[in-house]
């Protein structure tokens, strides 16, 4: 009686850490013998490990691998030999169910091919595997894309196993396995080999399945596709690869015609694992040339969003203007204006900050740049600027997305500037002395209500006075410990360095910025407006 992990033992034992063929018991004059068959982790009968045929007793504990069998109801007498029983073989032919981890059977397969024992007929049969892998790693090597492997694979696989059907299944984004090549025999069959319990077996589990018989396996009583078209015998493999199981390959026979065997299953193993490697390089070049073609729109969203920033800013008599957004990505949610209207007798100031970042933000500052122009050239005071456009954006993006802004308007000639501070970070005045004067919100943000009202106030630019609009970019920029650069930090900052240029000024900030930072990336873009009354 043949022990071992192979179906086609007479006592089959599901235990990975037993060899295929791992022992023998056999009578020899009447006695109970037990022989290790040169097995990988070896046979010991009570605790002792055997090297030769050993008898056996009455409760004599025969270990192999992590199993153990306990010898119960010899005759002391001797009495006859029993006869030698195969329980394989019932009427209806082979009815066991197989699993094995595919990544061990490919270990012991890759072993046993290296085994010098194996004869001239065992060597032979490792030849042809070899020969018929290496042409399934060169068919696969031509596959330009996915579809067309998958489609390959399929059809090298049942010209060579002679499967009924065949299937290969990938799991889409959600994880969900989707049948993308199959395979029928008959043309007027159109079944997917699909069964929950198979799935969970051999994707979740990674485990090579062997179903002899579904028919008289409980285990698939529920999958009536395969039961209603007359399948009784599957094989399935895992595709996968030291990161990650991606799918899994399905072959079934109907009727008797054809009965898989554990050849079968090392043969189609060794197969999904070499496609197993080609769709995950595949994955990897669709996911790169993928990668690029997004960098190549974001750095033409970029140019694009860079032609929205003023190539220039104006000169204003008697006033010094500085003016520039640093995006954290490669396209920026923060966009910044400042533009002379009426002839130059007035000059508007825009800093606004949309909700969210990247491609999506970049858009809605696109947006915002359009909605707004028309409204600031027809000269309209900063509260009725910011409530058009707020209508606009309503009506034009989801609940979602909006902006915070700050809109200044300058009289160039009195030094007044009106303002509207729609939910923005507050401005920062700064006067010639070094007093702080908050510009606080005088609405809402842009965007997030039809009937939303906006308010404007006033200030009065001495010579020497500072006005700093910003984005919070700055204000929030944090360390290594999570804590924030803040307003007030900023604002005591400027108020130092009053006396600067405002290209001077914005260079002190950016260095405290990066001091305070480290080597932290920026984490929100950051946009800087610096207006001067020159003393």
């Amino acid at each position: 009686m043949l022990i071992g992990r192979s179906s086609e033992a007479d006592l089959s034992i599901k235990d990975q850490s037993l060899s295929r063929k791992h022992a023998n018991l056999f009578y020899r004059n009447e006695t109970l013998m037990i022989e290790d068959l040169d097995s990988h982790n070896g046979t010991r009968v009570n605790g002792r490990s055997i090297f030769e045929p050993y008898p056996l007793e009455n409760d004599s504990v025969i270990e192999v691998g992590e199993s153990r069998i306990k010898v119960k109801g010899l005759q002391e007498d001797g009495g006859t030999q029993p006869k030698r029983l195969n329980v394989r073989e019932t009427k209806d032919g082979p009815s066991r169910t197989v699993y094995m981890n595919a990544a061990r059977l490919l270990e012991e397969t890759e072993r046993a091919a290296a085994d010098a024992s194996l004869g001239e007929s065992g060597s032979r049969r490792f030849i042809e595997r070899l020969k018929l892998l290496n042409e399934a790693h060169h068919m696969l090597s031509h596959a330009i894309d996915l579809q067309s492997l998958l489609d390959h694979l399929v059809k090298w696989i049942t010209a060579h196993m002679r499967p009924e059907e065949a299937a290969i299944f990938l799991k889409d984004d959600e994880g969900k396995l989707e049948p993308r090549a199959t395979y029928t025999h008959s043309k007027n069959r159109h079944d997917v080999l699909y069964s929950t319990h198979l799935a969970e077996e051999v994707v979740e589990k990674g485990n090579a399945a062997l179903v002899m018989d579904t028919e008289i396996d409980e285990r698939f009583t529920g999958a009536v596709s395969i039961i209603a078209s007359g399948v009784r015998s599957l094989l399935a493999a895992p595709l996968s690869d030291e990161e990650s199981c991606v799918g899994m390959v399905v072959l079934s026979a109907r009727g008797m015609v054809r009965h898989f065997s554990e050849e079968d299953m090392e043969m189609l193993v060794s197969i999904a694992s070499v496609a197993a490697l080609r769709i995950r390089n595949l994955a990897l070049t669709e996911e790169a040339a993928e990668r690029r073609r997004l960098e190549e729109e974001l750095s033409l969203a970029r140019r694009i969003q860079e032609k929205l920033l003023p190539g220039s800013l104006p000169q204003i008599n008697g006033y010094a203007v500085f003016g520039e957004t640093i995006p954290s990505q490669q396209v920026s949610g923060d966009f910044f204006q400042v533009m002379p209207r009426l002839g130059g007798r007035e000059c508007v100031f825009l800093v606004a900050d949309v909700s969210g970042k990247g491609m999506a933000a970049s858009l809605l500052t696109a947006s915002l740049e359009a909605l707004s122009a028309a409204p600031i050239e027809d000269g309209r005071p900063p509260e009725a600027i910011c409530s058009k456009v707020s209508r606009m954006l309503v009506k034009r993006t989801p609940p979602e997305k909006y902006a915070t802004a700050f809109l200044a308007i300058l009289d160039p000639a009195t030094g007044r500037v009106d303002y509207t501070n729609a939910g923005h970070n507050p401005a920062i005045h700064i006067k010639n002395g070094g007093e702080i004067e908050w510009l606080e919100n005088t609405g809402l943000p842009l965007g997030l209500w039809t009937r939303g009202s906006f308010s404007a106030k006033d200030i009065h630019m001495e010579p020497g006075d500072l006005l700093v609009m910003y984005s919070d970019g700055w204000s929030e920029a944090h360390d290594d410990e999570g804590r924030e650069f803040s307003m007030e930090r900023l604002g005591d900052l400027c108020a130092e360095h009053r006396g600067l240029e405002p290209d001077a000024l914005a260079e002190e900030l950016k260095q405290a910025i990066a001091e305070f930072t480290g080597d932290l990336p920026n984490s929100d873009d950051q946009t800087l407006v610096l207006l001067k009354r020159n003393p």
